[in-house]
């Protein structure tokens, strides 16, 4: 069982900004020791709660300029690890959900332009064994993305 505290959901507010700012840094702004930090983010990694930091790469900027969530019917239910192996395949799929409703699978796709996409649902999708048939909703544009909100977090509240 994971509890945050303040120092905790400080410590993450600070990482999210900047997954790249220094340890010392956090510290001197929070106003704690460096040991500190070192021990909390060993322990939230630890714990799971910190998987990764990385670099957020603009998709638009690098030529992907058609954004697509797919939702994929399947043929029948238990094609689904199968289908999702197959899709697992496909660089342009950065995102793969289960889902319910009208869709068992949910996938985000970034490709060139439409006939980019079209080929990567023509040629590759609609080929793997399982999947009965999609539906594409394009993307516009992203209005805001944000992470999770940690404004709850530390308040006498527990979470696996």
């Amino acid at each position: 069982m994971n509890h945050f505290d303040y120092i905790d959901q400080q410590i993450l507010l600070q990482i999210r900004e900047d997954a790249r700012k220094p340890f010392s840094q956090i510290a001197e702004n929070l106003k704690i020791s460096n040991s500190l930090v070192h021990q909390r983010i060993k322990k939230l990694t630890k714990k799971g709660v910190i998987r990764k930091a990385e670099f957020v790469v603009d998709e638009k900027h690098i030529g992907f300029n058609t954004k697509s969530y797919v939702g994929i019917r399947l043929r029948e239910a238990r094609y689904a690890e199968q289908v999702v192996e197959g899709l697992k395949k496909i660089p342009e799929i950065l995102e793969c959900n289960y889902v319910s409703g009208h869709y068992a699978i949910f996938i985000l796709i970034f490709a060139i332009d439409n006939h980019h996409l079209r080929k990567i649902l023509y040629e590759q999708v609609h080929q793997i064994d399982g999947v009965a048939g999609t539906d594409s909703f394009i993307c516009f544009d992203t209005n805001f993305r944000r992470p999770v909100s940690l404004n709850s977090l530390g308040k006498n509240k527990t979470y696996d």
